[in-house]
Order: structure tokens, then C-alpha cells, then sequence
């Protein structure tokens, strides 16, 4: 089965998306003035599918799949691919988790069967098991040796009570130390299945080349596992400010980091339209916080938005770096600013301003075959291809009314979280 989405005016072919027989999804994109071409494998194996026991398999799985299958030995696909001059990587989320490899266009029939080798037939031997746990172990050390990425998770856990959003990609030491390679297979053979893959090409390579390929690279799936069964509870709203505040060592400035939750993808123009907030507040030099409390007042040292789309549930934070004593002050010029948008429409000016920001960065993100196919792969993973097309649409379409009433919704100053990071105090000797 095949589909055809219109494309936006700055992508000079658009992409089709296919359904084969065995249920994979295919989206591909004929660029005929390049010889590069990128694959990109998006499974629906992320962190939200780990019962609680399990938390950070899917990271963990993500480093084991490269660590060969029963034809493949441990570091030949990383040879081959550099042998190739080409380059491959993975990463994981909450949503998702994603393969891709960019090579030579005359090199992908090669390359993609063992890409698809690693995916379907992933070994989990027990010896590299154990070697690759430490690695991912250091992984988890050297992110909780970071400021910014304690205070972000601290400000997850504190906006999402109990949605798996509030959990740690990487997952812990402890829970990593539970895991077994039996656990792994087990996730593995249960998620990574057909109807949970797409599977994205985009470059110097045609559309019937294409379909065959993958047709030979993803056709001897394992027999399916059932990993142990969870559901996902709805986050209840939040109905409170909810603080916290953490001393760490060796940082000069302090961090204010505020979060909303916002719609997920069932209320994709709502998701669009805080987006667009996010740009107005400080997602800019020139946005109304940047210009306030950065150069006008000289309260912040630096001040940004920003904002993530996810499949259930959208995340709206505001970042600023500042002197411990300015902290009370800045949040509450922060909610000043989003009362003012509550109340009073934005300027005509500043809103086209922020929709030309929004629209400039889509097209930067759309140079290349390996933006486009994370894009695509991205929104047809959690949502529907056709979003990712149309999203410079529907951005132009916002106007200042329903802005306001967004910011009325979802951007409360009663019903929000703050995390608070301080240096710690020198001790006197």
C-alpha cells in the first residue's frame, strides 16, 4: 500500500510512505542530486514500554544491538560501515528508539541487510553483556555529574508523578545491575516487531531499489515475547506550584529551571501553538525574557525556552542561569510575563517575527538526508508523517487569539514546577 503526502514547498520531491505485507512501515524520498543516502530504523521500544522493574532496557538494548547477532560478530558492522567512509549511531527516548547509517549510495545494499540483521537478530551474548554494562554504567556516572541534566530530570520527576516521562532514560546503577541478558531478549523479541518499526530512506536512491531492499534487509523477524505487563496511568493534573531546590558542588551560577506540561500529540495544534509560546518568551535574542531580564536588567547571565513535543504529553521549560540572590525575583518576573501574555493579545509584529523564527529553523532542519530522515521518522513514530509536512503550515495559521487562549490553559502560574540549583557554599578552612 502506498501513500503520497503533498511536501512543503522547501523540499524539492516528497516523501511516500508504504505498508508492506508484513506490516512495516516505509517512508522513503528520492534526492536525485546526491550520492548519500541514510537509513533510518524508528521502533516503538522506548522507555515508556519498560515495566518498572526494567527501567533503562531500552538504553541498555540500544548498546547490545550492536554487539552483533549470530552472523555478525561483535564490531564487524562498525568496520564495514567505516571500511564504506560511512558513519552509523542510535539513540533512545521515552517514545522511541532509532537506528540510522549514512553511507555512499552504492554501498547501502551492503550495509542495510546488516543493519537489519542487528536489529531483528540481536545475540545478547552473555560476555558482552557484562563488558557493555559498564560501559553503560559510566554513561549513567558522567550524566548525574552534570548540573543541567540533574536539574532537568529533578524537574521531570517533579511535573510527572506517574507517567514513565518522569523517569531517567538511562535508568540507575541499581535497576542496571537487576538486568539480565534473558531480560534483554525478552524486550527485544517482544518490541521489536514489524508493526512497531518504520523504516525511513531518504537520499540518491530510487523507490523500487528501495522496497526491494528492505524487503531483504527486514523479512526474518523472531518469533514474538511477551515482556511483563504495565499500564501507563494518565498524569493527573498539576494543581500546585511544585518546588525544589539542590546544592551541588563545584557550578559559580545557579539554575532556575520551570516546567509546564502541556497537550501531547491528540491535540497537535495546541502542541503547535506552545511551541510557538516558547519562541515569544525566550527562544530568541530578541524574545520578551532575553530582551527583560538578560539585557535590560542584567538579572540573568542567560535565559532560554524550550520546547519537546512527545506522544502523550508535550514539555514547556524555561532555563536561566543567574546569581543565587536574583533567584526569587527572575521567577517572579517569569509569571509576570506570562500573565501579559494571558492578558493582553501579542503585537501583530512580534508574532510574525516568532513565526518566521519557527519557520527558518524547519527549513535549517531540512538540509540534509539525515535531518529529513529524523524528521520523518520522529513524527511517524509518535504521530503521522503528514505532521512533520505540514508543521510551517499550521504554524502561519496561529493566530493571536488562540495564543492567548493557550496561554490561559496550559501555562498557569499557580500549576507548575520549579527546580532551584544553588552552588554549595565554600566551606571556611
Amino acid at each position: 500500500m502506498q501513500t503520497q503526502i503533498q511536501s512543503p514547498s522547501c523540499l524539492l520531491t516528497p516523501p511516500q510512505t508504504y505498508k508492506n505485507s508484513q506490516g512495516l512501515t516505509i517512508v522513503h524520498q528520492y534526492l536525485p542530486n546526491t550520492d548519500i543516502v541514510v537509513a533510518d530504523i524508528w521502533v516503538k521500544a522506548g522507555a515508556i514500554k519498560e515495566a518498572p522493574a526494567w527501567q533503562g532496557i531500552a538504553h541498555f538494548l540500544e548498546h547490545m544491538i550492536f554487539k552483533g547477532s549470530p552472523s555478525i560478530p561483535p564490531g564487524a558492522f562498525d568496520q564495514i560501515i567505516e571500511r564504506n567512509g560511512g558513519t552509523s549511531n542510535a539513540a533512545t527516548s521515552h517514545d522511541y528508539a532509532h537506528f540510522f547509517l549514512t553511507t555512499a549510495t552504492e554501498y547501502l545494499d551492503e550495509t542495510l541487510p546488516l543493519l537489519g540483521d542487528l536489529l531483528l537478530h540481536a545475540q545478547i551474548d552473555e560476555e558482552e553483556f557484562y563488558r557493555e554494562r559498564e560501559v553503560v554504567l559510566e554513561e549513567i556516572k558522567s550524566c548525574y555529574d552534570d548540573p543541567d541534566f540533574i536539574s532537568f530530570q529533578m524537574l521531570c520527576q517533579s511535573l510527572y508523578q506517574v507517567h514513565p516521562y518522569r523517569e531517567c532514560v538511562l535508568g540507575t546503577e541499581e535497576a542496571l545491575y537487576q538486568h539480565t541478558p534473558q531480560r534483554l531478549r525478552c524486550f527485544h523479541q517482544t518490541h521489536y516487531q514489524p508493526q512497531n518499526m518504520t523504516i525511513v530512506v531518504v537520499g540518491g536512491i530510487k523507490e523500487a531499489q528501495t522496497l526491494e531492499l528492505v524487503d531483504q534487509a527486514f523479512r526474518d523477524f523472531v518469533a514474538p515475547s511477551e515482556c511483563p505487563k504495565f499500564s501507563i496511568e494518565a498524569e493527573p493534573p498539576l494543581v500546585e506550584v511544585r518546588r525544589q531546590e539542590i546544592a551541588l558542588p563545584r557550578i559559580e551560577q545557579a539554575r532556575l529551571l520551570m516546567g509546564w506540561v502541556g497537550a501531547g500529540v491528540e491535540k497537535i495544534e495546541d502542541s503547535f501553538a506552545l511551541d510557538l509560546l516558547s519562541v515569544i518568551l525566550a527562544g530568541s535574542r530578541s524574545s520578551r525574557l532575553v530582551r527583560k531580564l538578560r539585557e535590560d536588567r542584567q538579572q540573568v547571565i542567560d535565559i532560554d525556552s524550550s520546547f519537546s513535543l512527545q506522544k502523550d504529553s508535550s514539555l514547556l521549560t524555561i532555563a536561566a542561569y543567574l546569581e543565587p540572590e536574583n533567584l526569587e525575583l527572575v521567577e517572579e518576573s517569569i509569571c509576570q510575563e506570562i500573565i501579559k501574555l494571558q492578558r493582553e493579545l501579542i503585537e501583530p509584529e512580534e508574532l510574525e517575527k516568532a513565526k518566521k523564527l519557527l519557520h527558518h529553523d524547519y527549513i535549517f532542519s531540512t538540509e540534509s538526508p539525515g535531518q529529513l530522515a529524523g524528521l520523518y521518522g520522529y513524527y511517524s513514530t509518535i504521530a503521522s508523517l503528514e505532521i512533520s509536512l505540514t508543521y510551517p503550515a499550521k504554524i502561519k495559521q496561529l493566530t493571536r487569539e488562540h495564543l492567548q487562549l493557550i496561554a490561559q490553559q496550559y501555562l498557569l502560574t499557580n500549576h507548575y514546577a520549579v527546580t532551584i540549583v544553588k552552588p554549595l557554599p565554600n566551606k571556611i578552612i
